[in-house]
């Protein structure tokens, strides 16, 4: 029982581990040319958007809409290739061994 509960913790700081060494990695998309740019970190938090003052007219809503869960997507696309790279480089949570869970 307390090896189990010994485990459980140790997944939860590896987790953790994880999360913040993902929170490092940053990863930038950009749509329409340029005019749409959105950083992200690993974790999927969006960092920062950035929209060209020229799509913010009223007659360009729903190409601006597009536009930006495009460029999110992408940039969520990137994330999640970066993730990996570094889940495999730090072993992932390979190694633990959890009978019973």
């Amino acid at each position: 029982m307390f090896e189990k509960i010994k485990q459980l913790r140790n997944l939860r700081d590896q987790a953790k581990r994880m999360q913040d060494e993902l929170a490092q990695i940053t990863v930038n998309a950009e749509g329409l040319g340029g005019k749409i740019s959105v950083v992200m970190d690993g974790n999927q938090k969006i960092m920062a958007l950035d929209i060209s003052p020229e799509l913010l007219e009223t007659s360009k809503k729903e190409v601006l809409e597009k536009a930006i869960a495009e460029t999110i997507n992408q940039t969520v696309k990137k994330a999640q290739i970066e993730a990996a790279k570094k889940m495999q480089s730090l072993g992932g949570l390979a190694g633990l061994n959890m009978p019973g869970f």
